[in-house]
């Protein structure tokens, strides 16, 4: 329960590093990360997903513990350890017993700060091998055309898993300079949740950071928005995937809980438009939904639907009806308080959560987002209305303003289909 927990607390260190805690004194684990802001935004095209890669080579050893010695550590204390690289963001976690806060902390924060690069040809072609699969799954891909599509050359366009011809060939003091130059401190916050103290994790934070080197420039280039973009991805596959969206909102916007409150309403729940139209009411598709993406300075709205050739022209037109009846209808009471309440119930079961609670510390203090606390973002849901929900759908739902992105056999099938949303998207 929210109540359960004391609120959070902040320090920042001398050398322009961050801790925030939350403590949770009725569980016996913690939840540590390492953030650091640096994703595959940061690339230019010749080092496209060196950012990820690096965070595979982050677990292969330091001078102090090879990677067996680092596998053996976690393994020994029971602990779960992991790793993700966003667009903006790189983080290196683990949730232990409270009793190993120590060792586990030791052995995280060698592994980020002071990576060796051993072995480092067998982690290329792990990482080269992830691509292939990556490639395998034209349910993942076509989110990243769909990206493309919406944010063009930019960064935001290209997929967080990079390409092979850069994972292959990329040299070792390339990566530990992409490394030594945004693995910071002014760059970084520890987040912890669980059965803590903040002044011992502050303690330990400062044993691990030394002065400041200067973080690199914090300007952002912005995306244009781009609008009615369609990309296909030519593949023979048993199903069409097929993405539709636009460009979205920040992560600091105020308007981002009007805006899940919608996405539930569209197609974010089993009770959604999408989901009880196009897979309920139709069989059209086993997985229908929509989805938000939320950056420093922009954000993406998106849904997605996968579906047998025959059925592809009959499953857009159910979606191209329903966003012209959120359109022109708009959002009714019920489904308001129906969407609120679940947006409600949901946020605080995952609160329930170390992980899930330190996540949120990490990624808010790290990108300057307010760190609310539960009763606050649940009276800032209680607080949306039905003309914010309404606004929103009219000014990021709107076909003339959308992308599509789509993978499977045939490009034309996929045109005519589209007709039933937007006839100058199809014709793009």
């Amino acid at each position: 329960m929210p109540g359960r927990s004391q609120p959070a607390q902040i320090t920042t260190l001398d050398s322009g590093a961050r801790v925030v805690t939350e403590a949770m004194p009725s569980v016996r684990s913690i939840a540590l990360g390492l953030w650091v802001r640096a994703g595959s935004r940061d690339e230019d095209h010749e080092h496209a997903g060196i950012s990820h890669f690096l965070e595979h080579l982050l677990f292969k050893g330091t001078d102090r513990f090879s990677s067996l010695e680092i596998d053996e550590a976690f393994d020994a204390m029971g602990a779960e350890v992991n790793a993700g690289t966003g667009k903006e963001t790189t983080s290196v976690y683990s949730r232990f017993l409270d009793n190993h806060l120590e060792r586990a902390f030791d052995v995280l924060q060698d592994m980020v700060l002071r990576p060796a690069y051993p072995d480092i040809d067998s982690e290329r072609q792990v990482v080269i091998e992830e691509i292939a699969m990556y490639e395998d799954e034209p349910q993942d891909k076509v989110h990243d055309v769909l990206a493309g599509a919406i944010f063009g050359d930019h960064p935001l366009g290209r997929p967080i898993i990079g390409r092979a011809d850069v994972v292959s060939s990329v040299p070792v003091p390339e990566i530990a300079s992409w490394h030594d130059g945004r693995y910071v401190p002014e760059n970084m916050v520890l987040a912890a949740a669980g059965n803590l103290e903040h002044e011992r994790i502050v303690k330990l934070a400062q044993g691990a950071f030394g002065d400041g080197a200067g973080a690199p420039d914090g300007g952002l280039d912005t995306p244009a928005r781009n609008g009615h973009v369609l990309r296909f991805h030519e593949k023979e596959t048993e199903q069409y995937h097929l993405c539709l969206g636009g460009a979205g909102i920040p992560r600091g916007d105020e308007r981002r809980f009007a805006l899940r409150v919608l996405d539930t309403i569209l197609g974010g729940s089993t009770s959604s438009r999408l989901f009880q139209e196009v897979r309920e009411k139709r069989g059209l598709a086993y997985s229908v939904y929509s989805y938000v993406s939320h950056y420093a300075d922009t954000g993406q709205v998106a849904l997605y639907v996968g579906t047998r050739p025959d059925n592809v022209a009959q499953a857009v037109e159910v979606i191209g009806s329903e966003l012209r009846r959120l359109h022109e209808d708009g959002v009714t009471e019920e489904e308001l308080e129906r969407a609120r309440d679940n947006v409600k119930g949901r946020t605080v079961l995952a609160m329930e959560s170390t992980l899930t609670r330190m996540n949120r510390l990490g990624s808010s203090v790290l990108m300057g987002v307010p760190l609310l606390t539960i009763d606050e973002v649940l009276a800032a849901f209680d607080a949306v209305t039905l003309d914010d929900v309404n606004r929103l759908a009219l000014d990021l739902w709107l076909p003339t303003r959308m992308s599509a992105a789509g993978v499977g056999g045939d490009e034309a099938a996929f045109r005519r289909a589209l007709e039933a949303v937007s006839p100058a998207l199809a014709a793009a």
